[in-house]
C-alpha cells in the first residue's frame, strides 16, 4: 500500500481489535489452523452445565434464605408487636404486613422494569420497609448498645435477603437490556486507574454518541488515529493540504460520526440533494402535463361548443330556407291560379259578347228578309239576303278561327308560366337540398368531434385507470410484504428468537423484497447478490447501528441463513 492510497479501517467480517480484557490473541497453533470452533463445541456442554448448577444452588439458597429470614423475623416480631400493646389477634398479623409489604414490592419493581417502566419510588418503599424489619428484629432484644452481637443476629437474616434480591434484580435488568440490544459495557476499572484524564472524555463520547459497546468504541477511536496518521503520511505531517473532504473524519468525530460515516457524507448529500433535484423535476412535470390537459380540455370543450352552435346555426338556416321556398311555391301558384282564372274570365266575356254580336246579326238578318220579302224586289232581296249570309257566315268563320286562335296562344303562355314556376320551384328545391346537406355535414362534423372528445376521454380514462391500476398493485405488493414481515415476526415470537437472529431474518426479508433471486447460486454469488439489492447503510438505517463491520456481519448471517434454505 503506498501512502496515497486509502486505508482500510478494519477488515469487514473480522473485528478491529480484540477484547481489551484479552492479554493477547489467539495461540500460535490455532491461528495456523486449529478448529477453535471444535474447541468451543467441547467446552460449551460443560459450561451449560456449570451455568445450570449454578443457577439452581443460588436459586435454592436464596429461597432457603428467604424462607429463613421470614420465619426469624415473623418470630421476632409477633413477639415485640404483643410487647408494643397489640392484641393478641392482630400481633400475628403485624410481621406479616411489613414482610408481605416488601415482597410485594419488590416484586412489583421486576415487573416494572421487565415491562421496560421501572418506578424507582417501588425500590425506595421496600428497602424502607427492610431497613424498619432490620430495625425491628434488631431492637427486640433490647438496647442495641447494650449487646450489638446479638442485636446484630437478629438483624442479618433481612439484610441478606435484601442482597439477595438485588443479585435477582441486576440479572434480570441486564438480561432485558441483552434483550433489547441496549446493554452497555463498562469501561474497565484499569482504564480509570492508567488513563485517569482521557478516559472521562472517552466515557463522555460513549455516553453523547449513544455507543453502548465498549469494544466499538474503543474500534472508532483506533480508526480515527489511523486515519489521521495516514493523512500525515500523506501530506508528510501538513494537514493544512488536505481538503474539506479529508478533514471531515476529524470535524465529524466529535458529533459520533465513525471514519467510514464522515467519508461518505459528502455522497451522501449530493445524492440527497440530486433526488430532491429528480423530485422538483417530477413535480414541475406533472405541473406542465397537469395544465396541458386542462388546456386540451377546454379546447375540446370550445370546439364541442362551436360545433354545437355550427349545427344549431345549420339547422336553423335550413329550416328558414324551407320555409321560404314553401312561400314562395304558394305564391307562385296563388298568381298562376289568379292568373288562369282572370284569363278564364277574359274568355268567357269575349265569348259572351260574340254570341251576343252573332245574335244581333241573326236578328238584323231576319229584318233584312222581312224587308226583302216585303219588297217587290224579291229576287233582288234574296241576292243580296244570299250574298248578306254568304257574308255572315264568313265573317262567322274567321271569327271562330280568330277566338281560336286566341284561345291557343293564351293556353301556351299558361304552360309558360307554369313551367317557369315549376322551375322555380326545383331551384329551391334544390336549395332546400343543399341546406339540408350542409346541415347533415354540419352534424357529421359535430359527431367526428364528439368522436374525438370521446377518444380523448376514454384515452384519459385508460390513463388513469392504468395509473390507479399501478398504484393498487404497488399497494397490494406493499401489503403483502407487510404481511410477509408480519407473519415472520409472529413466528419469531412463537420461537423466542434473540434480538440478533431477528435481526439477521429481517435482512433476509429485505433482499427478497427487493428482488433478489438466490435459486442456482453458490454462497460467494449469494453474498454478491444480496450485496447488490440491500447495502450497508440500509442494514444501518434500519436497525440504528452505527458500526459499519455489524451490518456486514448481519448480510453474511443472512446469506447463510439464505443458503440454509430460509424463505419468508
Amino acid at each position: 500500500m503506498t501512502i496515497t492510497d486509502m486505508p482500510q479501517s478494519a477488515a469487514p467480517d473480522t473485528p478491529a481489535s480484540y477484547s481489551p480484557g484479552r492479554a493477547s490473541g489467539p495461540p500460535e497453533g490455532m491461528a495456523r489452523g486449529a478448529s477453535s470452533p471444535d474447541k468451543r463445541k467441547t467446552i460449551k456442554p460443560t459450561r451449560d452445565r456449570l451455568m445450570t448448577t449454578l443457577s439452581l444452588v443460588a436459586a435454592f439458597g436464596g429461597t432457603l434464605v428467604g424462607v429463613i429470614g421470614f420465619a426469624m423475623s415473623y418470630s421476632t416480631l409477633a413477639t415485640v408487636a404483643l410487647s408494643w400493646g397489640f392484641s393478641k389477634e392482630l400481633a400475628p398479623w403485624f410481621p406479616v404486613g411489613v414482610d408481605a409489604s416488601i415482597i410485594a414490592f419488590l416484586a412489583l419493581d421486576l415487573y416494572l422494569i421487565r415491562k421496560g417502566t421501572p418506578w424507582p419510588l417501588l425500590r425506595m418503599a421496600a428497602h424502607a420497609m427492610t431497613g424498619a424489619t432490620i430495625w425491628f428484629n434488631a431492637s427486640s432484644q433490647g438496647r442495641i448498645s447494650t449487646d450489638p452481637v446479638q442485636a446484630a443476629s437478629h438483624g442479618v437474616m433481612p439484610i441478606l435477603f435484601v442482597i439477595g434480591v438485588e443479585a435477582a434484580r441486576r440479572l434480570i435488568i441486564q438480561k432485558a437490556r441483552l434483550e433489547a440490544g441496549t446493554a452497555a459495557d463498562r469501561i474497565p476499572l484499569h482504564r480509570w486507574i492508567l488513563s485517569p484524564i482521557a478516559t472521562p472524555r472517552f466515557y463522555r463520547r460513549m455516553r453523547l454518541h449513544n455507543v453502548t459497546s465498549y469494544p466499538e468504541m474503543i474500534r472508532r477511536q483506533q480508526e480515527l488515529i489511523g486515519y489521521e496518521q495516514w493523512l500525515k503520511r500523506k501530506y508528510d505531517g501538513d494537514l493544512s493540504k488536505a481538503t474539506e473532504d479529508e478533514l471531515l473524519p476529524m470535524k465529524m468525530a466529535a458529533h459520533g460520526y465513525t471514519v467510514a460515516q464522515a467519508l461518505a457524507m459528502p455522497e451522501q448529500q449530493e445524492r440527497a440533494a440530486e433526488a430532491r433535484a429528480e423530485e422538483a423535476e417530477r413535480r414541475r412535470l406533472d405541473a406542465e402535463t397537469r395544465r396541458e390537459l386542462a388546456r386540451k380540455k377546454a379546447e375540446a370543450d370550445r370546439l364541442e361548443a362551436e360545433g354545437k352552435l355550427e349545427a344549431v346555426r345549420a339547422r336553423v338556416e335550413g329550416e328558414t330556407g324551407q320555409a321560404r321556398a314553401h312561400a314562395r311555391a304558394q305564391v307562385s301558384a296563388a298568381e298562376r291560379a289568379a292568373e288562369l282564372e282572370e284569363a278564364a274570365l277574359e274568355t268567357a266575356v269575349v265569348a259572351e259578347a260574340r254570341a251576343r254580336e252573332a245574335e244581333a246579326e241573326r236578328k238584323e238578318a231576319q229584318e233584312r228578309e222581312a224587308k226583302a220579302a216585303a219588297d217587290v224586289r224579291a229576287a233582288e232581296l234574296e241576292r243580296q239576303a244570299a250574298e248578306k249570309r254568304r257574308l255572315a257566315a264568313e265573317a262567322d268563320r274567321v271569327a271562330a278561327a280568330e277566338a281560336q286562335a286566341i284561345e291557343t296562344a293564351e293556353i301556351a303562355e299558361v304552360r309558360q308560366r307554369a313551367a317557369e314556376a315549376d322551375r322555380v320551384a326545383a331551384e329551391t328545391e334544390r336549395a332546400a337540398a343543399e341546406t339540408r346537406r350542409r346541415a347533415a355535414e354540419a352534424d357529421r362534423l359535430a359527431a367526428e368531434e364528439n368522436e374525438r372528445k370521446a377518444t380523448a376521454d376514454a384515452n384519459t380514462q385508460a390513463a388513469r385507470k392504468r395509473e390507479a391500476e399501478a398504484e393498487y398493485a404497488a399497494a397490494e405488493r406493499r401489503f403483502a410484504a407487510a404481511e410477509v414481515e408480519r407473519r415472520a415476526v409472529e413466528i419469531e415470537d412463537v420461537a423466542k428468537l434473540t434480538p440478533r437472529e431477528r435481526a439477521v431474518r429481517k435482512v433476509a426479508r429485505m433482499a427478497f423484497a427487493a428482488g433478489a433471486v438466490f435459486v442456482g447460486l453458490d454462497a460467494d454469488e449469494m453474498h454478491r447478490e444480496l450485496c447488490r439489492v440491500v447495502s450497508i447503510a440500509d442494514v444501518q438505517r434500519e436497525f440504528d447501528v452505527s458500526s459499519t463491520d455489524t451490518a456486514s456481519k448481519y448480510r453474511q448471517e443472512a446469506v447463510a441463513l439464505i443458503a440454509g434454505g430460509y424463505r419468508p
